[in-house]
């Protein structure tokens, strides 16, 4: 497996690990069977938003083929950019206690987005989304329930860091895919 999808992986999953952590720290005893609905809504939306994307991107393929590593650098950069300044807004979080099923859609949504945008840059990359959503799926699964147990715990000493990190990569695998495919060229 090419190291730079488990990276896209573990970078998509930083929102979802955030979050996850937020409602671990809102929690005031950890349930496995809280951790595992969230883990599974987040770990589920992950995986399917690249698919969306990369199904829009194959359609247009065609008519962007010409610069294609543009479009993917622009978006992976711009994705990393927002996970970095949104890590550091200050911003109030609402934790609930309870987790509703309505919230829990909307925010597995809402922390999926950028998979979405990733599976375009799949698509324009030729790059086959089987392997990567089901490692997408399962890191997401798995840091989202690992954030529900540390946001009780520890969740304190990471605040917005792991945002922070997630956009970090999202902006150098960016810019490693316009260097290489400028220097192809």
């Amino acid at each position: 497996m090419d190291p730079t999808i488990v990276l896209v992986a573990f970078a998509l999953a930083m929102d979802s690990f955030s979050v996850s952590i937020a409602n671990g720290l809102a929690q005031r005893t950890f349930k496995v069977s809280g951790a595992l609905k969230i883990g599974f809504f987040f770990g589920l939306f992950q995986a399917i938003m690249p698919i969306v994307g990369w199904f829009a991107g194959t359609y247009v393929l065609d008519l962007i083929s010409g610069f294609d590593h543009w479009i993917a650098f622009g978006l992976l950069v711009f994705i990393g950019c927002r996970m970095i300044l949104e890590s550091v807004q200050v911003r109030s979080r609402k934790l609930l206690e309870n987790l509703g099923i309505g919230l829990l859609l909307t925010l597995s949504v809402a922390t999926s987005i950028d998979a979405l945008a990733v599976g375009l840059s799949f698509s324009f990359l030729r790059i086959s989304i089987i392997m990567p959503v089901l490692l997408i799926g399962v890191v997401a699964f798995s840091l989202s329930f690992l954030g529900v147990y540390l946001g009780g715990k520890i969740g304190h000493l990471l605040e917005n860091r792991v945002e922070i990190l997630g956009g970090v990569i999202l902006v150098v695998i960016g810019v490693r895919i316009l260097v290489e495919h400028l220097g192809a060229n």
